[in-house]
């Protein structure tokens, strides 16, 4: 990264990775909801790569919005 941003760019920038965590949350989210019966393994899987992308959506909230409410509490449910 070489060039230099000023901060609305910057916070451009953030809110699209927010946006993009969110979008891959929700799809992991789902994507362990489908295979939850057929592939528990694959469940698995995806229900971590949805908690990552959970932790990550965190992060980029706090970054944007300190202090603020916590995103939704969906989180994706844990595959026994």
């Amino acid at each position: 990264m070489r060039d230099a941003v000023d901060a609305d760019e910057l916070l451009r920038r953030i809110r699209r990775a927010r946006d993009r965590a969110a979008e891959q949350e929700r799809a992991w989210r789902e994507r362990a909801g489908r295979l939850r019966v057929s592939d528990p393994d694959e469940a698995r899987e995806a229900s971590v790569r949805g908690l990552a992308y959970e932790a990550v959506l965190g992060v980029l909230q706090e970054v944007v919005d300190p202090g603020g409410p916590p995103p939704a509490e969906c989180g994706v449910k844990q595959v026994t």
